[in-house]
């Protein structure tokens, strides 16, 4: 058994869990197929200390048995982890309110931030899905940099851009198939650092 490519953490004990920092470094040995044993000597650690945590990231979920082999007349257990975690970011959030009304304001930074996170829990949530189905998931990301000069300039870029993915929406909007859901998002670029000289 390969890793996957990635695990999404929703769960807030699973997410301390894997936070310990003896953890974290048994996770990030996983990315291959290891036992113990192997462990123990990549990570200078006593075996039964990592027996001890390895029993704990299994019962978690937060790695899979990759392998069962007898040697020298023992079951020898080899794990693997995810290549990568996705924390999801509703774990650091407070509770939505039941009484209140849904932020829509497509200039409010905080609905841009809710947005992003249900895009980081969902999309890591299907990536997830696909890799245990062994299928590919199909996503799209186009980024690009754009410069205004007033803001005059954004407010009628925002109108462009929402008159234009109105109209796609408009296109494929097929009584049946596959949905997707398209979101455009534009946020000030932070600095990029220069580029290392000799």
């Amino acid at each position: 058994m390969t890793a996957r490519p990635s695990a999404l953490l929703d769960d807030l004990d699973t997410a301390l869990l894997a936070l310990a920092p003896i953890r974290r470094r048994i996770l990030a040995a996983l990315t291959e197929p290891a036992s113990a044993a192997g462990l123990s000597e990549k990570l200078g650690l006593p075996r039964q200390n990592i027996g001890h945590h390895l029993r704990a990231l299994e019962a978690a979920g937060l790695i899979q048995l990759a392998e069962e082999r007898r040697r020298r007349g023992f079951t020898e257990r080899l794990f693997v982890a995810a290549r990568s975690y996705v924390f999801d970011p509703a774990l650091m959030q407070a509770p939505p309110d039941p009484d209140a009304v849904e932020a829509q304001d497509r200039h409010a930074a905080d609905h841009l931030i809710s947005t992003a996170s249900t895009i980081v829990r969902d999309v890591a949530r299907m990536r997830q899905d696909a890799a245990t189905e062994g299928s590919r998931l199909l996503t799209l990301t186009v980024e690009a940099d754009v410069t205004f000069a007033t803001p005059a300039d954004f407010e009628t870029f925002t109108e462009e851009v929402s008159t234009a993915v109105a109209a796609l929406a408009r296109k494929y909007s097929a009584s049946s198939g596959r949905r997707y859901r398209l979101t455009a998002a534009a946020h000030p670029a932070t600095p990029r650092p220069a580029p290392a000289r000799n």
